[in-house]
C-alpha cells in the first residue's frame, strides 16, 4: 500500500509512518530486527531521522529498543480492540461536551466531509474514504478544544489511521456496500444537531459495535 496524504513535521514522522503501516500490516513481521543503517539508505538519510521514528514507534508499543537494535513486537487484534475502546471513550466524551456548544460550524464540515466520502466511494478510493473517514472523527474530538482529550487522542491516533487504512482498502476490495458506514455518520451528525446525549451514547455504542466486528474479521 503505498500513501502520500499525510503531512509530516519532519522526515522522522514520515519514517515512522512508512514503518507503522509495514508492522501493523504484516510486511515487517513480529520479532524482525530492524536496522538503523539499512533504514537511513531506504530513505536516503542520515541515522538521526531514524533513530526518532523508532523512539516513536517504540513508545508506541509497535517495537522494543534493545542494546543491539529494534525488534518489531507487531500488533495483534485484541490490542486494535482495546485502542478502539479508548477511541470510543474519547469520543463518547467529546460528543457529550458538544451537546452544550455551538455546532453549526462543525455540522456543517461534517457534512461535507460525508459528501466527499460519498465521492470517494464512487470512485473506489479506498485511501481517500479512510482519510476522510479519520478526519470526521477527528473533528469531533478536537471540535471541543479540551487539551487532555487531544493529548489523549495524540497517543492513539497514528495507529488508528494505519489500522483504519488497512482495513477499508480490504472492504473496498471485498466490494462492501460502503453507503451504509456513511449513512451511520449521517446519524451522528444528526445526533450532534439534535442535542440528546442519550441518543449521542446509543448511536456511538452501535457504531462501535460494527467497528469491532469489522476489525475482527478483516485482521
Amino acid at each position: 500500500m503505498n500513501l502520500h496524504r499525510p503531512h509530516y513535521d519532519s522526515l522522522g514522522s514520515q519514517i515512522s509512518f512508512e514503518l507503522r503501516l509495514k508492522i501493523i500490516s504484516g510486511d515487517i513481521p513480529a520479532g524482525e530486527k530492524l536496522s538503523e543503517n539499512q533504514i537511513s539508505q531506504q530513505f536516503g538519510t542520515s541515522r538521526s531521522p531514524v533513530r526518532e521514528a523508532l523512539k516513536t514507534l517504540a513508545n508506541e508499543g509497535l517495537i522494543r529498543l534493545e542494546r543491539m537494535g529494534a525488534i518489531v513486537v507487531g500488533l495483534n487484534v485484541k490490542e486494535i480492540e482495546e485502542l478502539y475502546e479508548v477511541r470510543n471513550l474519547i469520543e463518547s466524551f467529546a460528543l457529550k461536551k458538544l451537546v452544550n456548544l455551538d455546532t453549526n460550524h462543525l455540522v456543517k464540515n461534517l457534512e461535507i466531509t460525508l459528501d466527499k466520502m460519498s465521492i470517494a466511494h464512487n470512485y473506489g478510493n479506498d485511501e481517500e474514504f479512510a482519510y476522510l473517514d479519520y478526519e470526521f472523527h477527528e473533528s469531533i474530538i478536537l471540535n471541543i478544544h479540551h487539551n487532555r482529550i487531544k493529548y489523549l487522542w495524540d497517543s492513539i491516533k497514528h495507529i488508528i489511521l494505519v489500522v483504519l487504512l488497512i482495513t477499508t482498502e480490504k472492504r473496498f476490495r471485498k466490494k462492501e456496500d460502503m453507503t451504509v458506514m456513511i449513512t451511520k455518520h449521517q446519524e451522528i451528525v444528526q445526533i450532534i444537531q439534535s442535542g440528546d446525549k442519550e441518543q449521542v451514547e446509543a448511536a456511538l455504542n452501535e457504531h462501535y459495535e460494527d467497528t469491532y466486528r469489522s476489525i475482527q474479521s478483516l485482521l
